[in-house]
């Protein structure tokens, strides 16, 4: 069997997108505490993704979000990686700016540890991207619209998309704020 360079890059994309979800779960977690998953798009989830990209760029007049979907049009696949509000109990850690994580959870605010945990997730899965030498961005554009698709509850706070491509030049880079040409 014969597998051209289209074929074979769509697999290795693919392939490295679930290595990516496999090492953001392996990244160590504050306290031990599992608060990051993650999802790989393709086909027509990643198209419906690209359309919420569209969509939140018509309403918010944020042309990002439409350059982003082009990026996103681009690429094989999007690894969605996002972190459960999950406060520690920590007595009086304060990192958030609150008191306690009772006063956390009050407000809705964000738990410092679960954004670094996922910080550290996204660093840990482009880390393998990059070893794969697979292009990819953190977009924050596509984990806003993959929490208008409902990928996860409302306990999530922070997410990101991170796009797979492979071409002779990045589709990532030398973009302008509202280029979406390609």
């Amino acid at each position: 069997m014969i597998q051209d360079r289209i074929t074979t890059s769509g697999e290795a994309a693919i392939r490295t997108g679930q290595a990516m979800i496999a090492a953001a779960m392996t990244a160590p977690k504050g306290n031990g505490v599992d608060d990051v998953e993650g999802v790989l798009l393709t086909g027509e989830d990643k198209d419906i993704l690209a359309d919420h990209m569209r969509d939140i760029a018509a309403e918010t007049g944020e042309d990002f979000y439409a350059r982003d979907a082009g990026n996103v049009d681009n690429s094989y696949c999007v690894v969605i990686l996002w972190a459960k509000h999950a406060p520690l109990g920590l007595t009086n850690c304060g990192l958030c700016g609150f008191k306690n994580c009772g006063a956390n959870k009050k407000a809705g605010a964000v738990c410092a540890f679960n954004v670094t945990d996922l910080g550290i997730a996204v660093g840990s899965a482009v880390s393998l991207a990059a070893d794969h030498r697979m292009d990819n961005r953190v977009l924050f554009s596509a984990g806003k619209a993959a929490a208008r698709m409902g990928l996860f509850g409302e306990e999530v706070k922070v997410c990101y998309g991170i796009p797979l491509s492979v071409s002779s030049k990045s589709v990532f880079f030398d973009r302008g704020p509202g280029d979406v040409k390609f």
